[in-house]
Formats: C-alpha cells, structure tokens, sequence
C-alpha cells in the first residue's frame, strides 16, 4: 500500500509529460517531424516511411506523407520524367483546362532539389498501373526529389487541398531543417 502514491505520481508524470518531437533521418540528416503527424507503417515496400497529417475542419480525408528511396542514383527516370509523372496522377479540375503544377528549386541540406505543387481532380488508383481510379476533386499534392551518391529520394503529401494548405508551412520548415 505505501508504494501505490509514488506509483501514481510516476504514472501521472508519464502522462502529463510533454511530447517530444521525434528526429526522422533522410540521406544521412536529419530534421524534427511536426507535433500531429502521425508516423505509420508503410503500405507498400518501396516506402523509406509514410506519416498520416490530420485532416483540416470540414475535410473528409487526413493527408498521408509517404517518402521513398531509390538506390542508384536514376533508377526511376530522370527528375523532370518523375516530375510529369506527378502531374499524370491529376485530370484538370472542374472548369479547367489543364492541371496546375508549379516547380520551383530549394535546398535540403547540401542537396538540390525540385520542389512541385500540383492541384485538381487526383485519380485514385487501387494500384500504380492501374487503369481505373477513382476522381478525388479539389486534391493537392506537394512532391520533393532529390539526388544523393546513394540514390533518389522523394516525398509526397498529398490530401485533400485545405488540409495540404493547412500543413504546408510545418512540411517547408521539416524540409528546411533537415541537417
């Protein structure tokens, strides 16, 4: 009976100790993973990691940041073919007449990479080659690649527009901040 006080307090400290932000590690740095995103266990082998970002009020969906390494350096295509590739993935959204997709260069540590947004209709396929999907409208994607000695690493958040924009400021400082 007398030790059941302290073991409360121990538990109690457990539970109202603060979170930590856990360190994630890419090509050898490493950056803090924002407070919410949820790390999960990758859905498929080719990915490194994939972490599941809470859905904006009024979303049906949470986005899902999945992140892959591909050993030797092009052994999925060049940038620009991976970059069209991202795009392929959109139809227009409604009253447009082309998807919108904008690339700009930053820096992820030492490396230099592409950076690409692209939004309208995302087409949900129940696997990559698949000729069905399903049209998920007023999607947005934010999708980073690049080069190391080792290989090609890229990141895909893509979700539902308002909760992408809801969760870009915090992907831009993880990108940024990776050391």
């Amino acid at each position: 009976m007398k030790f059941r006080p302290l073991f409360a307090t121990a538990v109690g400290l457990l539970v109202t100790a603060p979170a930590v932000a856990a360190d994630f590690e890419l090509a050898g740095m490493k950056s803090k993973v924002p407070e919410g995103w949820k790390e999960e266990e990758p859905s498929s082998k080719m990915r490194q990691a994939q972490f599941r970002l809470p859905k904006a009020e009024g979303d049906k969906d949470d986005a899902e940041l999945a992140v892959f390494f591909f050993a030797g350096k092009g052994t999925s295509g060049s940038a620009e073919q991976n970059l069209k590739r991202q795009v392929d993935k959109f139809e227009p959204a409604e009253g447009e007449k082309e998807v919108k997709s904008k690339v700009e260069k930053i820096k992820i540590g030492e490396y230099e990479a592409s950076y690409q947004e692209v939004s309208g209709t995302y087409k949900k396929r129940p696997f990559p080659m698949s000729p069905q999907f399903k049209p998920l409208p007023d999607y947005r994607q934010l999708y980073v690649i690049f080069s190391t000695d080792r290989g090609d690493h890229y990141m895909t958040l893509l979700g539902p527009a308002k909760t992408v924009g809801q969760h870009k400021k915090e992907f831009d400082e993880f990108l940024k901040n990776f050391k």
